[in-house]
């Protein structure tokens, strides 16, 4: 049994704990250990832990020790943020996940027994987020959100019943889609539970336009302590994880670089507004055009391939598709400066060949690369919130934003 993990962000206040044996997709312990900087807190989903309840309620010792993830946090997540669910499975009194097996439902009975075998660090309350689809009605989300706090009230009574969850941790979890009226409500209400923290949900890449879900997260957070960590499911992509720190939001799911990685593609923007030549990401990336090289400031073009958006995502401008023509005989590391495996000891040429010949290599380099470039990524923007520098952050991040 392999739990599929991620690291998650954290930006706030303090933290003691480092990353230990933890797995993420296509690296073993010993790959991800040429990383530095590994985040404090280890996701795991029930998605892929629901078939294998059996096997941990026997082991009796819960997850971190099954799985060997010593000497980090473990929070336990409902669904998996790179792998959508289908619409469709929710009722008033179940939720569904889907593991390699095909569907499974859950109650919330089952759904705690289920932490209860984990024996996680904190993890989220049992939700219903079907929020996020076009032609949602008012009706279906407030009944989203009565839903979701009538099970956050189930789980918090079996929560305090359970021995095996005496020294874990509730967070509740904040629904009503792109409703304001709603989202406040749910904010509200979940705020009064003795929840450890909050989990917004809805608020995933695509399911609203970027203003209406800035509005929305800054009017939430307003309803939420600051005294109490607050997690944003489903957005990655840094440009909006700029926008949701600047709104307050303290801890980040990090599946984007796995996503960038399945489509062919490598993170290569620049963040450090301090270069040093001992980090990755230190120098602007830049991509061969023709004769020439440019720097990425927009959208990069799928140029191979028809593009078409899956759970992988598209394309954005932070990256680039290695699976192009342009890239064969390109013999410069992914991006200049980066210290990485794969940027010391590999060319963009390489990587190339890897991936149109469908070598498994191709997606163990590119997850080393991206993983090492979004961890850097954070650090820069903690050490840029610390400095005070959030708004020279964004100007080397994203080089057509004008500073407000």
């Amino acid at each position: 049994m392999r739990a599929s993990t991620t690291p998650l962000q954290r930006l706030p206040r303090n933290s003691c704990y480092e990353a230990g044996d933890i797995s993420i997709p296509h690296l073993t312990q010993d790959t991800l250990h040429t990383l530095t900087n590994l985040p404090a807190v280890t996701q795991v989903t029930l998605a892929t832990l629901a078939e294998h309840q059996e096997v941990l309620e026997e082991f009796k010792e819960g997850l971190q020790k099954f799985a060997g993830l010593h000497d980090t946090v473990v929070y336990c997540s409902l669904h998996d943020p790179a792998s959508p669910n289908p619409p469709g499975y929710i009722t008033n009194k179940t939720v569904s996940v889907w593991g390699s097996g095909g569907r499974i439902e859950l109650t919330v009975q089952r759904y705690m027994a289920l932490q209860a075998a984990i024996q996680p660090d904190w993890y989220q309350s049992m939700a219903d987020g079907e929020t996020g689809q076009e032609n949602t009605t008012r009706k279906r989300v407030r009944k989203a959100v009565d839903r979701t706090l009538s099970h956050l009230d189930e789980c918090l009574v079996l929560h305090q019943k359970t021995q095996a969850l005496t020294e874990a941790e509730i967070f509740g979890v904040v629904e009503g889609g792109d409703v304001q009226e709603e989202r406040l409500r749910s904010a509200r209400e979940t705020a009064k539970r003795p929840v450890a923290g909050f989990v917004l949900d809805g608020f995933q890449s695509g399911a609203m336009g970027t203003k209406l879900r800035n509005q929305l997260i800054a009017a939430t957070m307003a309803e939420l302590p600051q005294d109490k960590p607050r997690l944003l499911q489903g957005v990655g992509c840094p440009d909006e994880v700029l926008d949701c720190v600047e709104a307050g939001v303290d801890l980040f799911e990090s599946f984007f670089p796995y996503q960038v990685a399945e489509r062919g593609c490598a993170l290569c923007f620049d963040f450090d507004i301090e270069p040093d030549l001992e980090r990755a990401g230190t120098r602007t990336p830049t991509v061969l055009n023709s004769d020439k090289e440019k720097v990425i400031t927009g959208e990069v073009p799928r140029e191979n391939g028809d593009g078409s958006g899956d759970a992988r995502g598209k394309m954005t401008r932070f990256e680039m598709d290695l699976r192009d023509s342009r890239y064969r005989e390109d013999f410069r590391p992914l991006v200049s400066g980066c210290s990485c495996y794969c940027c010391r000891n590999h060319q963009r040429a390489y990587v190339h060949h890897l991936l149109v010949t469908n070598e498994l290599l191709a997606g163990v380099l590119l997850m080393l690369h991206n993983t090492a470039h979004y961890l850097g990524f954070f650090q820069a923007l903690r050490r840029a919130l610390a400095q005070d520098r959030l708004a020279d952050f964004k100007k080397q991040v994203l080089p057509c934003h004008q500073g407000q």
